[in-house]
């Protein structure tokens, strides 16, 4: 049984609806003129304070107006320009994993001239009766290091420093086949799943002080001084996941109604952008996202890392007016709960780690429950009442939570919970 279809179904058609003017003007978001919120901003209380009641105007006025803040004062503008996606498979492997799966890497290009494709490494099951539901995301390594087959492409630019095999800031042959439990294929399509994944770098890499994949495209360099909302790496990544996602739809294999993002870490900040931005996106599991993505900005936890140090460290996952907020974030009129508001009625999984406090895990809980209300008035539950977290055990409720023991990381454990959650539903 489809659980989702029949509420997604319900909600596009709403959301369909021509969207009206957000109650506040762009130009009236000077961060150091904003009100102080303590608490946590109501996601059913517009910038000007009209209290939402109805799925229309949270359809037209609410939800639009903290699409616009979130992309004006923290993840920069979603990129506007027009392409035309298409894919060209350079490698194929009809018998990967004893037979039990095809495995293809894609060249995609996004039909901007002078635009590198990027390359979306793709895995379906074989057997299967109609199309199948698909996990996507971005990975940290390389689409060689998730692979033992030698066919599949290394990067040729910028590759994180610590990745296994890398040699003078490049990636190698030493590198194939080194992470496989992060994104453990053959167990994925073993559970009637297909997954795509492509190399961050490939989108925008991870290094402000390096240009390539498609910064041209989704960044361009203009003359003057830079605008603080100009879009930033981790809205650039989400918009590179909407192009792969353009592309995966077009497949007869691949069912475009049950897509779920998988991301981890700061690749999980922009699983849950991915899907705050694109409604084609069925289901959201950020994974260790923490601050800038599933932890609360106004921080209570101690050992839960703060939006100064995530912005001095990190300047370009976000634009510059997040970084007016170091010093007092209740300036800012969100918090990361109303991100999570923007899914609704979709269902968005948070997974943790007890040792990875940096990541905020009891705020992450908390983050959902404070997104339950817009749940409510779609006519759907977010976390059930009385839910708490217990190590080890899925709270599978609609806003859905889990934290084993261990550190951050994304291994096998934590996809047999993304592959459960999936199952109820996706499937």
């Amino acid at each position: 049984m489809r659980r989702i279809l029949p509420v997604l179904l319900g909600a596009a058609a709403l959301i369909a609806s021509p969207p009206a003017a957000p109650a506040v003007d762009r130009d009236q978001l000077v961060p150091a003129k904003l009100p102080s919120h303590s608490e946590w901003p109501d996601p059913l209380v517009t910038f000007d304070g009209q209290k939402v009641t109805t799925k229309e105007d949270w359809a037209t006025k609410r939800r639009p107006e903290l699409k616009m803040l979130f992309e004006e004062l923290m993840y920069g503008r979603y990129p506007t320009v027009k392409t035309n996606v298409t894919g060209k498979v350079v490698h194929e492997d009809k018998e990967a994993y004893g037979g039990k799966a095809t495995l293809r890497e894609v060249a995609v290009s996004v039909g901007v001239p002078g635009a590198p494709p990027f390359y979306l490494l793709l895995v379906t099951p074989n057997k299967h009766t109609g199309p199948v539901p698909l996990f996507v995301g971005l990975n940290f390594s390389g689409n060689h290091t998730l692979t033992a087959d030698p066919k599949v492409r290394i990067p040729d630019g910028w590759i994180y420093p610590n990745s296994p095999g890398v040699k003078d800031g490049k990636a190698t042959e030493a590198d194939r086949g080194k992470v496989l439990d992060v994104w453990p294929f053959e167990t994925i399509v073993d559970h009637g799943y297909a997954v795509a994944t492509v190399y961050s770098g490939d989108i925008i890499p991870d290094n402000q002080n390096v240009r390539g994949g498609l910064a041209d495209v989704v960044m361009p360099v203009a003359a003057g001084k830079k605008a603080p909302w100009e879009t930033a790496t981790v809205m650039a990544w989400a918009w590179g996941v909407h192009r792969a996602v353009d592309y995966l739809q077009t497949l007869p294999e691949i069912d475009a109604k049950r897509i779920a993002t998988v991301g981890h870490s700061r690749l999980g900040k922009a699983a849950i952008v991915t899907a705050a931005f694109d409604d084609r996106i069925a289901l959201a599991i950020p994974h260790q996202a923490g601050c800038g993505g599933t932890a609360p900005d106004r921080r209570k936890n101690p050992k839960s890392e703060p939006l100064d140090r995530i912005n001095k460290t990190f300047p370009h996952w976000f634009c510059d007016n997040f970084k007016a907020f170091n010093d007092d974030a209740t300036k800012l009129p969100f918090d990361q709960h109303c991100l999570v508001a923007i899914c609704a009625p979709r269902p968005v999984l948070f997974t943790n780690a007890t040792d990875d406090q940096w990541a905020d895990p009891p705020g992450q809980f908390e983050v959902l429950k404070a997104a339950t209300p817009v749940y409510k008035l779609l006519g759907v539950d977010g976390v059930v009442e009385g839910a708490a977290p217990v190590e080890g055990k899925l709270t599978d409720s609609r806003l859905g939570y889990w934290i084993r023991p261990g550190k951050h990381s994304m291994n096998r454990d934590d996809w047999a919970v993304f592959i459960q959650y999936a199952d109820k539903w996706l499937k």
